[in-house]
C-alpha cells in the first residue's frame, strides 16, 4: 500500500523550532532527539539482522515510502506507517495503515517484530525559544501538564478496556507507568542512541536504570551529536549480536539484577555460536559479568510464543517451567530419553503428560529401532541414546531454531560451559512444502528439509504432534547461517536413483516415459505376504511358475533391480489402505497378465495410500528379483527388499490449499521414512565436495565431553575423510584402488589427522567443584586411552576466556581451519552441537560380508551401510576458500569471528599427563579421601544426566543386517489374503453366509448384481459390497487377497437360462479363482432328491452338476460342494420379510422325529422330494464357515453332513 508523504510546512520561526525527546524502552533506554523541521523514517533492516534504523529523509518525495514516517509541525509529532512493518501501535491501539496519528508527550509507540515488541516513548518537547513540554509539565502550567498526562492515560485506558486480552496489554504496555512526574531528562547515551535493536525489547525501565542529568541544547552541540544519518548512509550503530565474552559494553550483557537480565532478548544472524552464561559462584564476586546467554533470554518474550518444541537427553521440567516462566496453556512438546520407554514397542509408552498445571505440555519418547538391538530383539535392548539438544520457538512472524550442547537441566546452564547457536527465520506469505524435500547440493538451503526430517523422526509415532511438519513449512529458512547435521538411530543404506515408468498416482497406475518428474527421494521397505502367497499346496506350483516366468522376462538394471507395479486395493475390508505389489512383463503390461507378489507393510501402506489417493505424491517400486524368488520358493525367510521412490504428484502444487489435518500424520511418516544422509554421510555431503587445500591446513581439532569406547584409527580416518581430508600424494596406491584418493586408516597411523581435546585429570582436580561435577560429565574409557595414547592425538582442553577456567566444559566442537596464501582471512568449517566423538553418535561404517563365506552374502547387491546408535543434532558453519561461495549465507562467514571455548592451539599432552578417565577420577576420589582421613567412597558405575550410553564396542557385519519378516507383518499379510468372496452375497443364502462370516471376524467381500442390500442391519456395514456381473467381472480386482470363494449362484428360468446361471457362471468363477491363486472354492449346490435320471437332465440340475465337476477337478484337495435340500429362514424380498421358517422349521422337526419309520422308503424314486428334511439357512452358512477355516473339510457334503459341520462352529 503506497502511503503519500505529508506535506512539509513552511520555514519555521525560531520560536517554533524545537526537539522531541524519544526514549527507547528497553535495557539500554537510549534517547533520540528529533528536530521539528525535519522528516524521519523508522525502517526495518532485514539485511542487518531485523534492526530498525532512524533516518533523516533528505528527499521527502522519494519513490518508496518508508515503513514508519515521523513528521513534525510546531509542537505536533505525527506518525504514519504503511502495511509492511507489522503491527505498530500507540498506547496499545493498532495504527491504521496510511493514516497519520498525532503523538502527544507520554505516548508510547511499539512495533511487533519477530515475536517481540520494540518501541519508544515521547518523553518531552523542548523549544529553542525556551518553551518545554514533558510528562510533568507543559508550557509552565501545572494544569496543562495534568491535561497532557490525563489525555495520555485516557488513551491507554480506552485501549485496555477495548482489548480482548486486557491483562496481556497491561503487561506489554507497562512502560508508561515509569514516566513519573519527577523524572527529568536522561543522559544521551551515544553507544546505541540511534537504533531500535532486537536486543532492546520493551520492558519497564526502573528508576535505578535512569541516569539523571541535563541535556545540552546548544545548536553547535546538537549538530555534532545528532544521531541520525542522511538517507542512503549506513547505520551508525550495530546492535549487540548475542552476548559474547568480549562484549562487556554491549546491551543485554549488563551486570544488572537477574530479573532484568533475563527479561532481555538476544539476536544472532547464525554466523557463529555463543556460550551460556555461568552463574555466580560467590556472594561478593561475579565470575563472568556481562558474558554469555541464558535460557530465558533465548525464549524472551515468552508471551509471544505460539508453541515450543524441545529435544533433550535429560530434563528438569519443574525447573524449566519456573525458570523460564512458561505460561500454563502454552503448547510445549519435549522429546527426551527414557531407556525403558524408548525401547518399548507399545504405543502407550510413546508419550506422557506429567503436569496437570500445564495441560499442553507433552513428553515424547522416540522409539529406538529393533535392528540395532542386541540380537535384533527389542526386549534385549541395546546401545542407543536420545541425545540431541534442540529448541524450536514458534511465533506468529518468526521461528527461532536453537542448537545447543546443554541439556534441559539447571547445572548445565548455570555451572557448565556449553555452546548455543540460534537464528530467527521469518514467516512466509504461504507455506512452501517443496522446501521440506530440497537437497543440499541445490542452490536453495536444505535447512528446512533437515530440520523437519529430524523432528519427524522423533514424533512419527505420535499423531497429535505431526502438525509440526506443516508448521515448519510456513517459515523461510533460505537465509540459514549453517547446515544441520543430524543422526538418527538405525542401520541406514543408500539407494541409487532409479528412473521409474509406472507410478501409483491418485488410486491409479500411471505409465510414463518422462524423465522430468521431480523426485523427493526413496524409502527402503519390503514386500510382505510372499510366504503365505506361494506356499499353498493346491496352488503353489502354478503360481511359482508364473512368477518365475515374469521375473525371467523382466529386465534388471545395472543395480540388479527390476520395476514392479504398485496397486491400490480399496476393496479389502481388513485394511482400506492396502497396497499390493504386482510383477508383470512391463513391455506389454496388463493387470490381467500379472502375478501379485504381496503387499506393502501396514506401517508403510498407512501413509502411502492417503498421500497417493490425494494426488500429493506418486510412488513407484523396485525389487531384487533373486530375493523374491528365494522367498517364494522358501529358500530364505528374510525380508524381500522394496525400494519405494517418491515423486511429485499431480496435486502437489495445490497441497497448501488441499491439505487437512488427516494428512498430517501420513506426511510426517513419509518425511521420517525418506532416506537421507545422516551422521558421517551427512558430514561428507556437506564438506567432502569442497576442495580444501590440504597444504594450507592450520588446525583440525575436536573437543568433546565423551569419547567412544570403540574409537580406533579406522573410525578416525572415516571421520576425517567425511570431513574432506585427503592425502597429499599417495605413491603406494593405484587409481584402480577403491580407496585411492581417500584418507584411510593407513594414513591415520602414519600421520594422525585430528587433535582430540580432553581435560587432564589434574585440570579436573583443580576445578571449581573438583571431580564431583565432572565425574558423570566426562567419559573416556581407560582402554580407549591406552589404545590411543601412543598416537599423540590427545591435547588438553583449557577453557577460554580465562573466567571460565575451573568450570567443566560440556561442549562438542570441531574445527578445521586453513590459512590463506594470499594474506586474506583464514577459512574452513566449525561444528557445534550434541555429537560426541564416537561411532554411536556419528555412525559406524559396516563391513561387507566376507568373501570366504559366500553363504552369508545376500542375493541383493551389498550397498554401503551406516550403523548409528543415537539421536544427535549439530550445526556446521562454513567459511569457504576465497572465491568459492555459492550460497549467500556462506559469503558472510569468517572463521575468525568464531571464538572457540578453549585455547587454540591446544597444548599436547606431556609425558606425565593423563586424561580424566573414569578410572583416573575414581583413583583421585580415593586419594582425596585418604588425605582427609575419610573412608574411601567409590564412584557408582551408573551414569546420571550428562553421559550417554556409548559403550559401542561391537562388530557389526553387513551380513547381520538382513531382517526376517516380523510376525506382525506375517499376520497382517495373512489377514489381507484371508478374506472370503461371496458370489451372490446379497441373496437369501449369500447374505446369511456374509452375516455368519462377520460374526466370526472373517473379512467378507460380496459380489452381486444388486450390490449392497436395501436393509440396514448392523452387520451390513462390515461387508464390502461390490456390484457387478460374473460374466463381465474384473476378477483380479474382485479376488485380490481372497483365501476362499463361496458361490451361491443359481436360479430358475428356461433351459438355456438355467444352464447359464447354474452352470456357466459358476465355471467362470471357479476358473477365475484358480487363475488368481485363490486356494479354496465352496459351491452351494442342490440335493438330488433321488430323482430319476431323466429328470436330472433339466437345465437346473445339469448346470449344478457341471459346476460341481469343475470345482472338484480344479480343487481336488480343497474344493467343497454343499448339497442342501429345501432351505428355510426369514427371507427378505423387496423390503418384506417372508417367514419360510414358519413352514421349514416344523417340517424339519416332523421329518426328524419320524426318520426311523421313513428310512426304508428313501430308496424309492423321488422319495426325497417328500422325505428329505429342510435345512436352516444358518446351518448352510455355518457349514460354509467351517469349510473356510478347516483345511481338512473338502469334498461333497449331504444334508446331514452340512448340519454336522455347522454344529462345529455354531455358537
Amino acid at each position: 500500500m503506497a502511503v503519500p508523504l505529508p506535506q512539509q510546512p513552511g520555514p519555521y520561526t525560531s520560536g517554533s523550532l524545537g526537539y522531541f525527546h524519544l526514549r527507547l524502552v528497553g535495557p539500554a533506554p537510549a534517547l533520540l532527539l528529533v528536530r521539528t523541521d525535519r522528516l524521519y523514517s523508522l525502517s526495518h533492516s532485514r539485511r542487518c539482522g531485523y534492526r530498525f534504523r532512524l533516518r533523516l529523509l533528505a528527499n521527502p518525495h522519494r519513490r518508496r515510502a518508508p515503513d514508519l514516517l515521523l513528521s513534525t509541525y510546531g509542537c505536533d509529532l505525527r506518525l504514519t506507517h504503511r502495511s509492511g512493518i507489522g503491527s505498530p501501535s500507540v498506547n496499545g491501539r493498532p495504527l491504521r495503515a496510511g493514516t497519520p496519528t498525532e503523538l502527544a508527550v507520554g505516548d508510547e509507540v511499539s512495533v511487533l517484530r519477530c515475536g517481540a515488541r520494540y518501541g519508544f516513548i515521547v518523553e518531552r518537547f523542548v523549544s529553542c525559544g525556551g518553551f518545554e513540554v514533558d510528562a510533568a509539565s507543559t508550557a509552565g502550567s501545572c494544569a496543562e501538564g495534568l491535561v497532557f498526562r490525563a489525555e495520555s492515560l485516557r488513551k491507554r485506558l480506552r485501549a485496555i478496556s477495548e482489548s480482548e486480552d486486557p491483562l496481556s496489554l497491561l503487561r506489554d504496555c507497562s512502560g508508561i507507568g515509569n514516566l513519573d512526574v519527577d523524572i527529568g531528562p536522561k543522559k544521551w547515551r551515544q553507544d546505541g542512541a540511534a537504533e531500535l535493536c532486537l536486543d532492546n525489547p520493551i520492558t519497564p525501565a526502573s528508576k535505578e536504570n535512569v541516569l539523571q542529568g541535563d541535556c545540552n541544547f546548544e545548536r553547535d552541540k546538537f549538530d555534532h551529536d545528532f544521531d541520525v544519518v542522511n538517507d542512503g548512509d549506513p547505520e551508525l550503530f550495530n546492535g549487540s549480536k548475542g552476548c559474547r565474552d568480549d562484549s562487556s559494553e554491549k546491551p543485554g550483557c549488563g551486570s544488572g539484577n537477574e530479573e532484568q537480565y533475563h527479561s532481555e532478548g538476544c539476536y544472532s544472524d547464525g554466523s557463529t555460536f555463543f556460550l551460556n552464561r555461568l552463574a555466580d559462584t560467590g556472594s561478593n564476586t561475579q565470575t563472568e559479568p556481562q558474558s554469555g546467554v541464558t535460557l530465558p533470554q533465548l525464549l524472551h518474550p515468552v508471551n509471544s510464543l505460539v508453541r515450543v518444541f524441545i529435544a533433550t537427553f535429560t530434563l528438569d521440567i519443574s525447573w524449566f517451567l519456573n525458570y523460564c516462566k512458561i505460561p500454563q496453556h502454552l503448547p510445549v512438546t519435549i522429546a527426551c530419553h527414557n531407556k525403558e520407554r524408548c525401547w518399548s514397542a507399545s504405543s502407550e509408552n510413546r508419550t506422557a503428560a506429567p503436569f496437570e498445571s500445564h495441560p499442553k505440555l507433552l513428553l515424547v519418547f522416540p522409539r529406538f529401532p529393533e535392528d540395532i538391538a542386541f540380537g535384533k530383539d527389542r526386549k534385549k535392548q541395546g546401545v542407543a541414546c536420545h541425545h540431541p539438544k534442540l529448541i524450536v520457538l514458534q511465533r506468529e512472524d518468526s521461528m527461532r531454531v536453537i542448537v545447543t550442547s546443554a541439556n534441559l537441566v539447571p547445572r548445565q546452564w548455570h555451572l557448565i560451559t556449553n555452546t548455543v547457536w540460534w537464528q530467527d527465520f521469518p514467516c512466509r506469505t504461504s507455506p512452501d512444502y517443496a522446501a521440506l524435500f530440497s537437497a543440499a547440493k541445490k542452490q536453495k538451503s536444505d535447512f528446512a528439509a533437515q530440520l523437519v526430517s529430524f523432528i519427524a523422526s522423533m514424533v512419527n509415532e505420535v499423531r497429535s504432534q505431526a502438525y509440526w511438519i506443516t508448521e515448519v513449512a510456513k517459515y523461510d529458512f533460505e537465509g540459514a547461517g549453517g547446515y544441520l547435521i543430524a543422526s538418527v538411530p538405525g542401520i541406514h543404506a543408500q539407494s541409487p536413483y532409479l528412473e521409474s515408468n509406472y507410478f501409483l498416482s491418485a488410486k491409479h497406475n500411471v505409465h510414463t516415459k518422462s524423465a522430468h518428474r521431480m523426485s523427493f527421494g526413496s524409502v527402503q521397505t519390503s514386500v510382505v505376504g510372499i510366504s503365505h502367497r506361494f506356499h499353498i499346496p493346491s496352488d503353489a506350483g502354478k503360481q511359482l511358475r508364473a512368477l518365475s516366468a515374469f521375473l525371467g522376462k523382466c529386465r534388471e538394471n545395472m543395480y540388479g533391480t527390476t520395476e514392479v507395479i504398485l496397486k491400490r486395493n480399496t476393496n479389502i475390508p481388513a485394511d482400506a489402505n492396502a497396497v499390493s505389489v504386482l510383477v508383470a512383463d512391463l513391455d506389454k503390461f496388463s493387470e490381467e497378465d500379472s502375478v501379485q507378489l504381496g503387499f506393502l507393510p501396514r506401517e508403510v501402506a498407512k501413509w502411502v495410500a492417503p498421500l497417493s489417493d490425494s494426488g500429493f505424491f506418486d510412488f513407484s517400486g523396485f525389487i531384487y528379483p533373486r530375493e523374491a524368488l528365494e522367498a517364494a520358493f522358501g529358500v530364505t525367510n528374510t525380508k524381500v527388499q522394496l525400494l519405494l521412490y517418491v515423486s511429485k504428484g499431480p496435486e502437489f502444487s495445490q497441497i497448501s490449499r488441499l491439505i487437512s489435518n488427516e494428512h498430517f500424520p501420513p506426511l510426517c511418516s513419509l518425511i521420517a521414512s525418506l532416506q537421507r544422509c545422516l551422521g558421517l554421510w551427512r558430514l561428507e555431503e556437506v564438506l567432502a565436495n569442497i576442495k580444501w587445500p590440504e597444504t594450507l591446513e592450520a588446525d583440525f581439532i575436536y573437543s568433546a565431553s565423551s569419547i567412544g569406547t570403540s574409537i580406533n584409527p579406522q573410525f578416525i580416518a572415516s571421520f576425517a575423510s567425511a570431513a574432506g581430508k585427503r592425502p597429499h600424494q599417495d605413491f603406494d596406491s593405484q587409481e584402480s584402488d577403491p580407496e585411492w584418493g581417500c584418507w584411510t586408516a593407513n594414513h591415520e597411523l602414519k600421520k594422525p589427522s585430528i587433535s582430540l581435546l580432553f581435560p587432564t585429570i589434574d585440570r579436573v582436580k583443580k576445578g571449581a567443584c573438583g571431580i564431583q561435577l565432572c565425574r558423570n560429565l566426562l567419559s573416556l574409557p581407560e582402554k580407549t586411552w591406552q589404545r590411543l595414547r601412543s598416537t599423540g592425538i590427545f591435547h588438553d582442553a583449557i577453557p577460554q576466556p580465562n573466567a571460565r577456567i575451573g568450570y567443566p566444559m560440556h561442549v562438542k566442537v570441531a574445527q578445521r581451519r586453513f590459512k590463506s596464501c594470499f594474506g586474506e582471512h583464514s577459512f574452513g568449517w566449525t561444528y557445534c552441537g550434541s555429537h560426541n566423538f564416537s561411532p554411536a553418535a556419528w555412525g559406524q561404517p559396516l563391513s561387507p560380508p566376507s568373501k570366504a563365506n559366500p553363504s552369508k552374502a545376500r542375493s541383493a547387491p551389498s550397498s554401503p551401510m551406516l550403523h548409528i546408535c543415537n539421536y544427535e543434532l549439530g550445526i556446521i558453519l562454513i567459511a569457504l576458500p576465497p572465491g568459492m561461495s555459492k550460497h549467500a549465507s556462506e559469503s558472510r562467514h569468517r572463521i575468525e569471528d568464531i571464538a572457540l571455548p578453549f585455547v587454540v592451539p591446544p597444548p599436547r599432552y606431556k609425558g606425565s599427563d593423563k586424561p580424566a578417565t573414569r578410572l583416573a577420577m575414581r583413583e583421585a576420589v580415593a586419594e582425596a579421601c585418604v588425605l582427609q582421613g575419610n573412608d574411601v567412597v567409590d564412584l557408582p558405575d551408573d551414569t546420571d544426566e550428562d553421559v550417554p550410553d556409548e559403550d559401542d564396542e561391537q562388530v557389526v557385519e553387513l551380513s547381520d543386517c538382513s531382517q526376517q519378516e516380523k510376525e506382525e507383518e506375517k499376520i497382517y499379510a495373512e489377514t489381507l489374503w484371508g478374506q472370503i468372496v461371496v458370489l451372490g452375497g446379497s441373496g437369501f443364502v449369500g447374505s446369511a453366509i456374509c452375516r455368519a462370516a462377520v460374526s466370526k471376524g472373517i473379512e467378507v467381500v460380496s459380489f452381486s448384481r444388486s450390490g449392497r442390500p436395501s436393509y440396514s442391519d448392523p452387520w451390513v456395514d462390515q461387508v464390502n459390497w461390490l456390484p457387478g456381473d460374473v460374466f463381465y467381472a474384473r476378477w483380479d480386482e474382485v479376488l485380490v487377497g481372497a483365501t476362499a470363494v463361496v458361490s451361491t449362484l443359481g436360479g430358475f428360468g428356461n433351459e438355456e437360462q438355467m444352464k447359464r446361471i447354474n452352470g456357466e457362471a459358476n465355471v467362470i468363477a471357479v476358473n477365475a479363482a484358480k487363475e488368481n491363486g485363490v486356494p479354496k472354492f465352496i459351491l452351494i449346490s442342490v440335493h438330488d432328491y433321488n430323482l430319476p435320471s431323466f429328470l436330472l437332465t433339466s437345465g437346473y440340475f445339469t448346470g449344478k452338476r457341471k459346476a460341481e465337476s469343475e470345482v472338484l477337478s480344479k480343487y481336488p484337495a480343497s474344493g467343497v460342494v454343499l448339497r442342501p435340500g429345501f432351505i428355510y429362514g426369514k427371507r427378505k424380498v423387496n423390503g418384506f420379510e417372508v417367514p419360510l421358517d414358519a413352514v421349514g422349521q416344523p417340517l424339519e422337526k416332523l421329518l426328524s422325529s419320524v426318520e426311523n419309520f421313513t428310512k426304508p422308503l428313501s430308496s424309492l424314486p423321488a422319495s426325497d422330494l417328500i422325505l428329505a428334511p429342510p435345512v436352516s439357512v444358518d446351518d448352510v452358512a455355518y457349514a460354509v464357515i467351517n469349510g473356510v477355516i478347516d483345511d481338512s473339510f473338502f469334498g461333497v457334503f449331504t444334508i446331514e453332513q452340512i448340519k454336522e459341520a455347522a454344529s462345529k462352529v455354531r455358537v
